[in-house]
């Protein structure tokens, strides 16, 4: 048994990038860049007004009042095309290209008009309201690193270099495999005095989404170990990251590592040394992952936020730090002494101070609900009283 820094090292040592695809900026939000984003064209584009006012040459401002005939109007997407010369202007608005000759815009709150005359009594601020070409970027500058995880901004940024498509990593397929005789289909466990419902493997399919997983399939597997062993190889056909819920122990149906057995299962780490989690289990067969999670619902959600996570982030190009940022919080509730094992203890935040729910059982699902953050206490670690700082992670 190892213990949970260990698994997170080995994890870190394992997790790899799968490949690029090209995609488009509307199917890119999430994804992570494989190649940097490099602009195609300068921002702006060219010399542009920051206000809507009159575009001026700055000598006709030497003696005021100015009177500048009006001879033409700029709009964005639709320039005018002549010269700015002395004793005139150019009702222009925001965005729109300063035509040539003016060198400055006067905000039209600053002019009062009398037909085509632009009359200015008082000299205008110092600010020039050009935006300059290339003022925000220029063609030819990196915008986006390799590595970055395409939010909003970073589509922004990526749809200003005038790109259609982004080179981004590979989201791995994931397959869930649900195993145990008692589990049924949400919605129809009721019907079934002896079962329960699966809700394992739908928290589980959409934490590794949000994380960048692609989840292609979840199944419900009997324990019955020949029909087990054939699901497992079609799934490591279908999959690159197979997840398997429940099955980890001792008992005598407990198959989730022996049904891999016959495809050539080669074992990363087996158990680790943390409540929930102690029968988290990573294994590989040939490029495909294999990652076993606890079946209780509380035990494999934790467990899934805090190694199932780096894992996923590792494959798709990300860190395998960033999904554990631990931040510091004040109790709210003490904790006694801590075991033998790291423990890992669901809690809410209230007021700044993580609250530690009451039912920490691995089998709960509405304190799970209830919870938003996991307080960290150390193997063996003494008492800590309310008030103490612990770290804790956002679930």
């Amino acid at each position: 048994m190892i213990s949970f820094d260990e698994a997170i090292e080995r994890i870190r040592s394992t997790a790899r990038p799968l490949g690029t695809e090209t995609v488009t900026l509307e199917c890119a939000g999430g994804r992570v860049l494989a190649a940097p984003v490099i602009a195609c064209v300068d921002s702006p584009r060219l010399d542009v007004s920051a206000m809507d006012g009159y575009a001026v040459r700055a000598e006709d401002l030497c003696a005021l009042p100015a009177s500048l005939k009006m001879v033409g109007e700029s709009f964005a997407g639709r320039a005018w095309q002549g010269v700015v010369e002395t004793g005139s202007c150019v009702r222009i608005f925001t965005g729109a290209a300063v035509p040539r000759g003016a060198d400055r815009v006067v905000i039209q709150e600053g002019v009062r008009r009398e037909g085509d005359l632009a009359i200015i009594d008082e000299a205008p601020a110092d600010e020039h309201y050009v935006r300059r070409r290339g003022g925000d970027f220029k063609a030819g500058d990196i915008l986006l690193p390799v590595g970055r995880v395409l939010d909003e901004r970073a589509i922004v940024a990526a749809g200003a270099a005038d790109l259609a498509r982004v080179e981004v990593w590979r989201r791995p397929h994931l397959l869930v495999l649900a195993t145990g005789d008692e589990l049924a289909e949400p919605g129809t466990a009721r019907d079934k005095p002896d079962s329960v419902p699966d809700s394992v493997s739908l928290g589980v399919a959409m934490l590794a989404e949000r994380w960048g997983a692609l989840p292609v399939g979840r199944k419900r597997l009997r324990d019955h170990l020949p029909s087990m062993e054939q699901v497992a190889l079609a799934a490591l056909e279908r999959a690159d990251l197979v997840v398997v819920t429940g099955g980890a122990s001792v008992g005598e149906t407990d198959f989730a590592k022996a049904m891999f057995q016959p495809a050539g299962l080669e074992a990363i780490f087996s158990r680790v040394a943390m409540r929930p989690g102690k029968p988290a289990w990573l294994g590989r067969v040939g490029e495909r992952l294999v990652f076993g999670l606890p079946g209780n619902p509380s035990s494999a959600l934790v467990t899934a936020r805090l190694l199932l996570a780096p894992l996923i982030a590792g494959m798709v190009g990300r860190d395998t730090n960033s999904p554990l940022d631990w931040g510091p919080a004040r109790l709210a509730t003490a904790l006694p002494a801590c075991g033998a094992r790291e423990t890992f203890h669901r809690a809410r935040l209230v007021d700044g101070e993580a609250e530690v729910l009451r039912f920490q059982e691995s089998h709960a699902q509405k304190a799970l609900a209830d919870a938003d953050v996991l307080v960290r206490q150390a193997a063996n670690a003494p008492a800590i009283p309310a008030g103490g700082t612990v770290e804790v992670l956002q679930l």
